[in-house]
């Protein structure tokens, strides 16, 4: 594989994250729309959390691209977030890795920042 000979382009996928990462374990939902007025939930639990998203496991696989809204459900009265899964990790005991990104950065929606 070629390298990339300019010092400041990284190809570290790691190195070009859009914030700092904290390792959290946060339940959510996650809701997407399989049909027209049709809605899959599913709830489990993140990983990793930022601003722009989180690292979370869940009980199904979700393909990429697909448009979900994420719920906090350590905080109820957080309005759920437009988001995107950018991301397929492995399948564990625990369930299946996906990276979700924000359509727009949340500030405090994981509750952290008190």
């Amino acid at each position: 594989m070629a390298q990339n000979s300019d010092p400041g382009h990284s190809t570290n996928w790691q190195d070009r994250r859009r914030g700092a990462r904290l390792n959290s374990r946060v339940r959510l939902a996650v809701e997407w729309e399989v049909a027209p007025g049709q809605t899959v939930r599913e709830e489990g639990f993140t990983r990793v959390v930022n601003p722009a998203g989180c690292m979370a496991l869940l009980p199904r696989d979700m393909p990429l691209e697909l448009r979900v809204r994420v719920t906090n459900l350590n905080m109820p009265d957080t309005e759920p977030v437009r988001g995107t899964v950018v991301w397929k990790g492995r399948e564990t005991p625990e369930g299946h890795e996906v990276g979700i990104e924000f359509v727009q950065s949340q500030l405090d929606f994981w509750g952290l920042l008190h």
